[in-house]
């Protein structure tokens, strides 16, 4: 049977004012978030409720996990929505996307190239296209887009080093 760890109190007191220092951070974050939110986020959510086809999530590398995630939530609460990844839809899956969708991009910079052939792909066959990213500045955000949502987050402290986990015997 395996014992659980033994952990001496000023290593139990560094992680637990750790954690409680992430969550206070993330919970900021969050309060910064609902205090940024304006138009664009009202018109993505409007634009979203008016399709008559598919909510087609999509992104590039991290922001692809979110996205697939974002269209299981979708899916799961009654929204039809599908995942098409980013560097996918130019290799036949732009096939996927109708007139009928509406297109939700996350992109962190909103400048991933990976992007830029769904993007022309969108204005060309006059598909709305939300674009969620941290900067809202981007090229991506001026242009095509029907709305950009910017989420900034919040700053992040450096991490404490991690204490060297003990060998098991």
């Amino acid at each position: 049977m395996r014992q659980s760890p033994v952990i001496d109190a000023s290593l139990r007191s560094l992680v637990l004012d750790e954690a409680r220092a992430a969550i206070r951070l993330e919970a900021a974050g969050l309060e910064a978030l609902a205090a940024a939110l304006d138009g664009s986020f009202a018109a993505a959510v409007e634009l979203i409720q008016q399709a008559a086809g598919r909510v087609v999530l999509t992104g590039v590398g991290k922001s692809a996990h979110i996205a697939r995630k974002v269209a299981a939530t979708l899916a799961s609460t009654g929204t039809p929505a599908q995942f098409v990844h980013g560097a996918d839809a130019s290799h036949g899956d732009l096939g996927m996307i109708t007139s009928s969708d509406v297109v939700l991009m996350f992109s962190k910079s909103g400048e991933t190239r990976e992007l830029e052939d769904l993007t022309n792909y969108c204005v060309r066959f006059d598909i709305p296209l939300v674009l969620v990213t941290q900067n809202a500045d981007t090229r991506a955000s001026a242009g095509p887009p029907a709305s950009c949502c910017a989420c900034r987050p919040s700053t992040r402290p450096a991490v404490s080093p991690r204490p060297p986990r003990p060998r098991p015997p």
